[in-house]
């Protein structure tokens, strides 16, 4: 039985004098807002005490038009080692308002081998309004050794994805009933919105209520409403990688345990001259 990722804040604010313990802001900016907010000046004026900023973007794949793609594990051992952060210490990844990019750093360190790693049940938001402390400025930590080993089992590529749909696996997509029905368009200029043949809409804002992830009793009747198969595979996917780690996420609480995200997601699938769109709604 895996562990239950998430953690309380009276968890975490118990903890915050801990050496091993790291606390990670993974605040991405909320797609098609402009100007883009700022998190990482966000973070800066405030913070959870110790807390380091895991920056989804920065440390993201940047040889590869696709967004958001995960980086080779030199890279990810080399960036995580410069910011003190190593694979065995405890991780704690929160974001500054709702359940959005939080769910992606989660799954990227895990997918990179770290073992202890889990999500602020509750965003900064919150936090403050509880009363915890937080506080403002940058953040050092001293360099650590961060050893990435990537699960290749955790990922899945174009080929393999649509060898799935080919075995009617299981593929769940994050992204909202609009874009999946292909009556909304996609974010991306040039992308047609609509889905994989086979694919069940299962939205990332379903999953959370009171800016937090659902309860595991609601997510498991989610799923049962949708006909998910919680004891086979299970493929998920969204826009660019992102809130498909939502559903990751999720199915961990739940207790699934063939899970994989697959990383090119809509961004890569609907630009392939040979991907088959459906629309319904």
């Amino acid at each position: 039985m895996s562990m239950n990722p998430l953690v309380a804040p009276s968890w975490l604010a118990a903890r915050l004098e801990d050496p091993s313990t790291i606390v990670l802001d993974a605040t991405l900016p909320p797609v098609g807002v402009t100007p883009p907010v700022d998190t990482r000046a966000h973070y800066l004026e405030r913070h959870i005490p110790g807390a380091l900023f895991f920056d989804i973007e920065d440390l993201s794949d940047h040889a590869t038009p696709l967004p958001h793609m995960l980086p080779t594990p030199e890279s990810f051992s080399r960036r995580m080692s410069a910011l003190g952060v190593s694979d065995s210490n405890t991780i704690v990844i929160y974001e500054q308002h709702g359940v959005f990019s939080a769910p992606r750093a989660w799954w990227m360190l895990r997918t990179f081998g770290a073992q202890n790693v889990y999500v602020l049940n509750s965003s900064l938001r919150t936090w403050i309004d509880s009363g915890l402390p937080t506080e403002s400025g940058p953040v050092h930590r001293a360099p650590a050794t961060f050893h990435a080993n990537l699960n290749r089992n955790a990922i899945a590529d174009l080929a393999q994805l649509k060898d799935r749909l080919a075995r009617h696996q299981q593929v769940l997509d994050a992204r909202s009933a609009t874009r999946f029905n292909g009556t909304a368009p996609e974010p991306r200029p040039g992308l047609s919105s609509g889905h994989m043949p086979g694919a069940t809409s299962t939205p990332f804002t379903d999953l959370v209520e009171d800016g937090r992830l659902k309860p595991a009793e609601k997510l498991h009747e989610y799923f049962a409403a949708k006909n998910v198969d919680l004891h086979q595979p299970i493929t998920t996917t969204c826009g660019s990688g992102v809130t498909a780690a939502v559903i990751a996420l999720s199915l961990e609480v739940v207790g699934a345990q063939n899970v994989t995200l697959y990383d090119g997601s809509w961004a890569e699938y609907a630009q392939h001259p040979d991907s088959v769109i459906e629309k319904s709604s």
